[in-house]
């Protein structure tokens, strides 16, 4: 019963969004998704000749569908893509989708700050790989790089600075999570992360923490990472996204990511009482 409460939920979201995204009712699905897909890949839709009605299917849902859900521009709808596809690897599709987001106003320093926001929750390796495909488009556009250094650290004040964020995000939920750790890892472990996600990633410039924030949630959706969402879903609330944005999110990453994992995170953020959760981060 609790699974079919979460499927209806989750339905009528994306219904609700459908109807009332303020899309021109003049258009048909396949009409607007000619002129999103125009929009972002600066080229007229097609479906190829292999599998023209699976395409036709998966470009009407993405464009047509989703692109018209909930208040997120095409910007934000596109940085949330290539944090998704980074997430999982799926480098084709990402390096489309890099392109696309330089083609809707993002500025380079914003997409590759996607991608690093990507490296504390899945690694270094995959994170280079996202990296490589991201300088490869960037170098066919003649920008050059390296681009600007974003760090706002050192190696002796990120740790001051890292903490600052996550305990104004998260409190000291994890210190104390971790306390029944055994010798000095019941330290180790808590500040690793202070250090290598807040302090290295979280302080950077390019994104703000409200954006970050968000990107967060969409990785871990992608991952599939249960335990942290919970928690995130209040940090994302915390950084100054509403409920609404973040449902968007969900709606967004759901083409990339599945309805399984995206219904996780749209449980948690219904069940998030938003009253207890004030506004830090406005930027």
């Amino acid at each position: 019963m609790k699974f079919l409460k979460s499927v209806l939920f989750v339905t009528l979201i994306f219904y609700a969004g459908f109807v009332n995204a303020g899309e021109d009712k003049t258009m048909s699905r396949s009409e607007r998704a000619d002129k999103i897909y125009e929009q972002l890949f600066l080229s007229k839709r097609t479906v190829g000749s292999t599998d023209p009605e699976f395409m036709e299917i998966l470009q009407r849902s993405i464009f047509g569908d989703v692109f018209d859900t909930g208040n997120l521009n095409n910007g934000e709808r596109e940085l949330i893509t290539v944090a998704a596809l980074a997430t999982m690897q799926t480098l084709p599709q990402l390096k489309a989708h890099v392109g696309a987001a330089l083609n809707v106003g993002n500025s380079p320093l914003a997409i590759r700050e996607t991608i690093y926001q990507c490296a504390p929750f899945i690694g270094f390796p995959r994170t280079l790989n996202a990296i490589g495909v991201f300088n490869e488009v960037v170098q066919e556009r003649n920008i050059k790089l390296p681009l600007e250094n974003a760090g706002t650290t050192t190696d002796a004040d990120r740790h001051e600075k890292g903490l600052a964020i996550q305990t104004n995000l998260y409190g000291n939920e994890v210190k104390k999570a971790m306390a029944s750790l055994p010798g000095e890892y019941k330290d180790i472990v808590p500040d690793t992360l202070t250090d290598f996600c807040f302090g290295d990633f979280y302080t950077r410039r390019g994104l703000t923490i409200k954006q970050r924030e968000l990107l967060s949630l969409v990785i871990l959706t992608a991952l599939g990472a249960e335990k942290q969402l919970k928690a995130h879903v209040v940090g994302a609330l915390k950084a100054g996204n509403d409920k609404k944005t973040l449902l968007a999110a969900m709606v967004q990453a759901v083409p990339y990511v599945g309805l399984a994992n995206a219904m996780t995170t749209v449980n948690l953020i219904k069940e998030a009482d938003i009253d207890n959760y004030q506004p830090i981060y406005e930027e």
